[in-house]
């Protein structure tokens, strides 16, 4: 009885790590020019915020708002990326660089 509990808990731990290694050796380029040149602007976008926050150029409220919306340009990001073989298309990195850019209009500095 303890041999077999000993066995089924090998076997599941073997699975787990086996489906662990299969996950793990999916190719995923974070470095793709396309996704570092939108992530920088994020980061960009994110720093101006905490900024104009600091010198009282917009209320929390505020930041709090375009922080979520920097938030779910991120998020379309990573699910247009992750839907394309980890990488953005032309025109793709148009549409986030235009919300950015939208985003970017509320930003008074």
């Amino acid at each position: 009885m303890k041999l077999r509990s000993i066995l089924i808990a090998a076997t599941g731990l073997a699975i787990t790590l086996g489906a662990a290694g299969a996950a793990s050796a999916t190719p995923w380029q974070n470095h793709h020019p396309r996704r570092v040149e939108v992530n920088h602007r994020l980061v960009h976008l994110n720093r101006s915020i905490r900024h104009e926050r600091h010198t009282g150029q917009i209320s929390a409220w505020q930041a709090h708002r375009l922080h979520a919306r920097v938030h779910m340009i991120r998020h379309q990001e990573r699910v247009r990326a992750r839907r394309d073989g980890s990488h953005l298309t032309r025109g793709e990195q148009a549409r986030l660089n235009h919300e950015e850019t939208g985003v970017r209009h509320h930003v008074p500095g």
